[in-house]
């Protein structure tokens, strides 16, 4: 599977809210760098399997639609939107944000992360 291949498949995929699938994406060493409209965060492996835990918490649905993915080399950047649909109202499907997402894969995981968002 290409780079490129392993991005979309992770944002095709539960992951945002099932740690389960997560695990099959993350990188043991993995390091993530979010800077988001609290400032900056800074996540490993364990912290990001918490995140997707607590967003199942929240949400019972989660869909990122795809508008830009570049990939070079071990490389991959990906545009997207995330929408999710709540407990109290899975019905209504909810902007949360956009995204821009720089990937480094290796061992055919996800790596290196580097993260910057706007809310809707």
């Amino acid at each position: 599977m290409s780079t490129k291949e392993l991005v979309e498949k992770f944002y095709k995929s539960d992951a945002l809210i099932d740690s389960e699938v997560l695990k099959d994406f993350l990188h043991p060493e993995i390091a993530f760098e979010w800077q988001s409209s609290n400032g900056l965060i800074q996540m490993n492996y364990d912290s990001m399997l918490e995140y997707a835990k607590g967003l199942s918490k929240a949400y019972v649905r989660s869909k990122v639609r795809v508008s830009h993915i570049i990939s070079d080399g071990d490389t991959v950047a990906i545009r997207h939107a995330h929408y999710v649909k709540t407990i109290e109202n899975p019905r209504e499907e909810i902007l949360l944000a956009h995204f821009m997402v720089m990937w480094q894969i290796k061992d055919n995981k996800l790596y290196r992360g580097y993260q910057m968002s706007q809310l809707s």
